[in-house]
């Protein structure tokens, strides 16, 4: 069985691309990092693969708002691909930039504001899944890590109504470990109704504020030294609860 391949879109400060491939590789999959321009020059054909990822970063500087210039570029030059490619039996990741970038296309429906604190917020949170979506199966709950100035996810009555409706509304901030170990307050942002994720194209397409490509090891987790001290059986090597949604994107195709 080949392994599903990976487009690890990169360009204009996206600055996640190396994380957010390592990951789909430690999970299985083949893939690459490709600036944008290679995929408008035709260089490389959006149609060759079976995942396309855009990663978190600050795209052209933030200017204008969070993911607005790179998802014009998106719009300008590759709408069709994209529309097509969405449409399709593939599927789609946008994390945190990738997120704001896929909200400015269209593909996903809402917007990131700024934060509640108009303060670049760096924490854990976590996340509870409350739909259903090829990347989330299997998962109840995770701990991931957030940092993004613009993470308030907001869309009106009617869009809103909709998400629900269609079970589009991927994944809540919730009450957790970081809440227990930390005294957080579970919504970093101010997030409307604690939406920290959404999915479009029957689950395919993920946009989520959280980094899981930030969470693939024990060892990352904020208080590991505290689960470590509190349980010798507790193996420095595990995995961290990021790796299950790229395992899980890996796993689509060799149904």
């Amino acid at each position: 069985m080949s392994k599903p391949k990976v487009i690890v879109f990169s360009g204009y400060g996206l600055n996640c691309e190396e994380e957010t491939l390592f990951a789909f590789t430690q999970a299985g999959a083949v893939g690459e990092i490709v600036h944008i321009n290679d995929i408008i020059s035709k260089k490389k054909k959006l149609a060759d693969y079976q995942i396309a990822a855009l990663p978190g970063g600050f795209s052209y500087g933030d200017d204008t708002g969070s993911g607005k210039a790179y998802a014009n570029k998106l719009k300008n030059h590759l709408s069709g691909d994209l529309k097509t490619f969405a449409e399709s039996d593939k599927l789609i990741i946008g994390i945190c930039n990738g997120f704001q970038i896929l909200t400015n296309t269209g593909l996903l429906p809402g917007a990131l504001l700024a934060n509640d604190s108009a303060r670049y917020t760096v924490r854990w949170v976590d996340v509870k899944v409350t739909s259903e979506s090829p990347w989330l199966t299997g998962i109840k709950t995770m701990m991931l890590p957030v940092a993004h100035g613009e993470g308030k996810y907001y869309a009106d009555k009617k869009t809103l109504a909709s998400l629900k409706r269609h079970d589009q509304v991927a994944l809540h901030y919730t009450k957790g470990e970081i809440s227990k170990h930390f005294n957080l307050p579970p919504n970093p942002n101010g997030a409307l109704e604690d939406i920290a994720g959404i999915t479009g194209y029957t689950g395919r397409v993920l946009g989520l504020m959280p980094h899981p490509e930030r969470a693939m090891f024990f060892t990352q987790l904020p208080h590991w030294t505290y689960l470590k001290a509190h349980n010798a059986k507790v193996l420095l090597s595990g995995e961290g609860p990021g790796l299950q949604i790229f395992r899980n994107a890996v796993n689509y195709f060799s149904k």
